[in-house]
């Protein structure tokens, strides 16, 4: 195991957190002071489970998860107040989904921080869920510095409020399946059918899978992805900006 917190990885774990640009006070003197057990906290939140078994990121995950939903939910609160309760679930299911988390955990390079045991290492398949599920421990970890959401909103609320905008601007792209589902049920139609196709053997290849949807037996779109749900994913996004172009929707 390589996950003994020595001089050299909490210097590692310092310049990761000061990278994070949090803008708290009292989450600067963490950093100043190097707080031995608060930065525990932050190494086991980057320990993969293949590396060690019993000192992993898992149940801060798990904590984490909670942590997430709370702090999404503070956010959506302050910033769309007028919102439906059907709405403020639908963002916020978007803004704390694991494909967010995984875009999230890139953005700050989690990944060069992240201690894997040889089998995690050389597995591409998990790369991204292990990346993700790091990054919702590190907001679980940050959470228990003070047993607090204070400094979770202050990192994640700018960022929230980019890919929310985004999101209401054009929902469609980010949940292409069930707008399409919804239009064919508005208009009498049977729900579309999904035929994918495996082209390709590569893991990570982006055109391993081909998709064809069918609307009452015509194709009507097709498209690429690097597994089954991206593809549909992809090839109901293609179809919408079809039907969106042509006015159907």
């Amino acid at each position: 195991m390589t996950n003994k917190l020595n001089g050299k990885r909490i210097d590692q774990i310092i310049t990761f957190l000061k990278c994070l640009n949090i803008k708290s006070k009292r989450f600067s003197e963490i950093i100043r002071t190097k707080n031995i057990s608060t930065i525990q906290n932050f190494n086991q939140a980057l320990i993969h489970s293949s590396d060690d078994n019993i000192i992993n990121y898992e149940k801060l995950e798990f904590f984490g998860d909670a942590v997430l939903r709370l702090a999404a939910s503070n956010f959506i609160e302050k910033k769309y107040p007028q919102m439906s309760v059907g709405e403020r679930s639908e963002l916020r299911a978007q803004i704390v989904s694991d494909e967010w988390l995984t875009k999230l955990g890139k953005t700050i390079e989690i990944e060069k921080l992240i201690i894997k045991g040889p089998k995690a290492i050389g597995d591409e398949n998990s790369k991204n869920t292990i990346i993700g599920e790091s990054t919702e421990a590190l907001i679980g970890a940050l959470y228990k510095c003070f047993n607090s959401i204070q400094e979770v909103n202050i990192w994640l609320d700018d960022i929230w409020e980019n890919d929310s905008e985004m999101f209401l601007k054009a929902p469609y792209k980010f949940k292409s399946k069930t707008v399409l589902q919804e239009w064919c049920q508005s208009k009498g139609l049977d729900l579309p059918t999904y035929e994918i196709i495996e082209v390709s053997k590569i893991n990570g290849d982006p055109k391993r899978f081909s998709c064809d949807i069918f609307i009452e037996g015509l194709k009507e779109s097709s498209a690429f992805g690097k597994s089954h749900k991206q593809a549909e994913t992809n090839a109901a996004r293609v179809l919408i900006e079809k039907f969106m172009s042509i006015g159907k929707i």
